[in-house]
């Protein structure tokens, strides 16, 4: 017993003094890096076509086509309407085609670095807001060639449609998907560590996908000069394909470690060939594309994405997302012709 307490006595006074060397010494304990203080505020965005602002025009001349580079980053992106207080600069890193690879650090696009080694080298420079991402319709779900065989099916009306083609794997790929989506949002998250960033330091934000199209469309529209889908169709891409594509970005938004921002019925009353104000593009030919052979396999890249006016409602509802805390909400139609954030219920 006795030499147990005398252990206890040496214990108690040798360890301060340690502490207190580790404190003072050349062994000292350095702080954790934090966030870069005393630069100007940022908003990053990384993912696809619909983040890159695919379908707005105007794309920056780097990424409209020279060297392969067809990234399409719109000066109508929504990252670039995005509003939030003592944020005076975006960076757009998305692009047209991309899927989670792309964004993974050991991801490469053809033409550009990893989308995370982009956030990388512009973190400790700028002080990051947030880092708002839509990934994941490039994925096993292949969104962009499903619309295309829906097109396609209109001319073959004898044949099931795209969505009855579809359907029997969708929910199997979309639940590929989930886990490369998680596995980007942590290479971000991994990213920002490293560069100081807890994860209460910023804001991680998935965003889902809207409808392009609706089966309420005008027939006369119904064809090559505007949506030529089949009304069937129509109907599997809202009432089926969107709802469980938008599920699986919600479970990898969970898992990831990201908010969740529901887009799935942000453009209902404003999809391509309704008629009115539309923010979603029609089946669109660049016939300047066309006619050039390094360009004209990219003359449709712009068809059923969102528009200029689209990217503009869906940021007015972004910046209010980013002005919260809730892990979940939706953008939904106000009743008035424009866009609202709805909070959960529960």
């Amino acid at each position: 017993m006795r030499n147990f307490l005398r252990r206890a006595a040496i214990i108690l006074i040798v360890f301060p003094v340690f502490a207190l060397l580790l404190l003072t010494g050349d062994n000292r304990i350095v702080p954790p890096p934090r966030p870069p203080e005393n630069v100007p505020h940022a908003v990053v965005a990384l993912g696809d076509s619909t983040m890159s602002g695919e379908g707005a025009g105007n794309y920056t001349p780097d990424t409209d086509g020279p060297g392969g580079n067809w990234c399409h980053r719109a000066p109508q992106a929504m990252v670039q309407r995005i509003k939030l207080p003592d944020v005076t600069k975006i960076f757009n890193f998305a692009c047209s085609g991309a899927n989670s690879q792309a964004i993974r650090l050991d991801g490469q696009h053809p033409i550009e670095p990893s989308q995370a080694a982009q956030l990388g080298a512009i973190a400790s420079t700028y002080r990051i807001d947030a880092v708002v991402v839509a990934v994941g319709a490039n994925d096993d779900p292949e969104f962009g060639p499903l619309l295309t065989s829906c097109v396609d099916a209109i001319f073959a009306t004898t044949k099931p449609g795209c969505g009855k083609k579809a359907d029997p794997t969708w929910q199997n790929r979309v639940n590929a998907m989930v886990p490369k989506v998680v596995a980007a949002l942590r290479d971000i998250r991994r990213v920002m560590i490293e560069h100081g960033y807890a994860d209460s330091a910023y804001q991680l934000v998935l965003q889902s996908y809207a409808a392009p199209v609706a089966p309420d469309i005008l027939r006369s529209l119904q064809n090559v000069s505007g949506c030529p889908l089949r009304t069937d169709d129509l109907h599997w891409v809202q009432d089926r394909a969107v709802p469980v594509l938008n599920d699986g970005i919600r479970r990898a938004a969970d898992q990831g470690g990201a908010r969740f921002l529901d887009l799935s019925r942000a453009g209902v009353g404003h999809e391509a060939c309704t008629g009115g104000q539309e923010w979603f593009t029609r089946l669109t030919l660049n016939l300047g594309d066309i006619q050039d052979k390094t360009r004209y396999t990219h003359a449709l890249q712009q068809s059923f994405h969102p528009n200029a006016a689209g990217y503009t409602a869906f940021a007015r509802c972004m910046s209010q997302f980013l002005t919260l805390t809730v892990r979940h909400a939706a953008c939904v139609p106000d009743g008035h012709g424009d866009v609202q954030l709805a909070l959960p219920t529960t």
